[in-house]
């Protein structure tokens, strides 16, 4: 038993009903358990209660044993004299108030059904730990939950992309850059591409945007990749970076932060600067640009990139491979709309309070199809139906945020578990 575990059973409302018998020996006839306190204080605020026949208010607060109140030392607190009532499990002490008034306690009683249906869950060494029990739950109940899920998932990209904009001081055009770099790196490679971008401010590859040649020299030079340059192609590039690093007093990277290993060559980051470079050449003013569209094909179009010539015979800079086009694939550009784009959309209506472009942002995801991935896999193995990105965004939420966490209490699929008492 936790005391976290009776505060749920507080806030739900799961406990008896019929009135109590303090320690002072006062009826208690609880009205209205408040709201939750998630700051310093009591636990419960706006509590409302009949002492005997008198309505009171103020807050409340939860512990295993009463005890506790004076481990914590709310006996010397002055915020705690507000509390008109002592919620335990177990009344072994009276208590006290600062001023010495003393605090009604009572003993919550509920079904033992539902304590044990949460020691099930989180006994429970399963992928999730409702795996067996998600089919009790319907689907609408889901579906709710999966919304402010996807909603949160979101949110929490606000802190990273806050940190970009006061980076670049509020400028949202170069901010994106950054974290639209970082995202181009994929996992593997997101930090040398995010360093990339830093060290080569946009105002410069926009005076170079109409010459992919000279972008590509610009990023392949900064990337320190043209370092050990090895055929005609490379060594033109490192040639015209040469005048241009000295040009802008230019920092290159150094070429050992990039990742190939392990990845296929249509991922290896020469390609994707390449892509990079040509996606530069055809957009100014990108930002702008994705918050004009409503339709998520005109805006997964901006993406539809396809690398220099040299690229079509080339992985790397020498060595020849067999010829192909070396486009942005649609599962990347997806990748890219989830990552950068959508959420970037999103927090800049929130930033503005523009609520269109919040709606305009769940809509996007609402019309992408649903990752493919190994989470997403195991969500479907259990019974769960992901139609598109916003609910397969929503489970990688659930799955990362609450289930690996056991935060069942948190989970309204875990607490409509733990209420049946079935």
């Amino acid at each position: 038993m936790t005391e976290e575990f009776l505060q749920y059973i507080w806030n739900h409302k799961l406990y008896e009903s019929k009135p109590y018998l303090a320690n002072t020996g006062e009826q208690i006839l609880i009205l209205f358990p408040g709201e939750q306190n998630h700051d310093s204080g009591p636990d419960f605020r706006d509590v409302r209660i009949k002492i005997n026949n008198t309505l009171w208010a103020g807050n409340c607060e939860v512990h295993l044993a009463a005890s506790d109140w004076f481990k914590h030392n709310h006996h010397t607190d002055k915020s705690y004299d507000s509390v008109v009532l002592h919620i335990v499990l177990k009344n072994d002490i009276e208590i006290t108030a600062s001023n010495g008034r003393t605090i009604p306690t009572i003993e919550l009683k509920y079904q033992h059904k539902l304590e044990e249906n949460y020691q099930n869950l989180l006994s429970s060494q399963l992928w999730v730990p409702c795996a067996e029990k998600i089919g009790k739950v319907d689907r609408f109940h889901i579906i709710q939950w999966l919304t402010s899920l996807a909603i949160e998932r979101l949110e929490k990209r606000s802190t990273e992309i806050e940190y970009h904009l006061n980076q670049n001081k509020n400028n949202w055009e170069e901010a994106f850059y950054h974290f639209l770099s970082r995202s181009f790196g994929f996992k593997v490679n997101a930090l040398p591409f995010e360093l990339l971008a830093k060290s080569l401010p946009l105002n410069i590859l926009a005076k170079h945007k109409d010459n992919l040649f000279q972008l590509e020299a610009l990023l392949f030079g900064q990337s320190g990749l043209l370092k050990n340059s090895s055929d005609d192609y490379s060594k033109k590039l490192l040639n015209e970076y040469l005048f241009y690093q000295k040009k802008y007093s230019l920092k290159p990277l150094e070429g050992h932060l990039w990742k190939f290993m392990r990845l296929r060559p249509a991922n290896f980051p020469t390609i994707r600067i390449a892509q990079f470079a040509a996606l530069v050449h055809k957009s100014s003013g990108l930002f702008s640009k994705i918050l004009e569209p409503d339709k998520i094909d005109v805006l997964d179009s901006f993406f539809k990139v396809k690398s220099s010539e040299y690229w079509n015979g080339h992985y790397n800079f020498g060595k020849q491979s067999a010829t192909k086009t070396k486009n942005m694939s649609p599962a990347s550009i997806h990748l890219l709309l989830l990552n950068a784009v959508i959420p970037f959309i999103f927090i800049y209506g929130k930033n503005k309070n523009i609520i269109a472009y919040k709606d305009k942002a769940i809509a996007f995801l609402e019309a992408l199809p649903a990752e493919n991935n190994n989470i997403i896999g195991h969500w479907k193995k259990i019974g769960i139906n992901v139609n598109n990105a916003f609910e397969s965004q929503a489970l990688l939420q659930l799955r990362n945020e609450y289930c690996q966490e056991k935060k069942c209490l948190n989970c309204n699929i875990g607490n409509y578990l733990i209420a049946n008492k079935e």
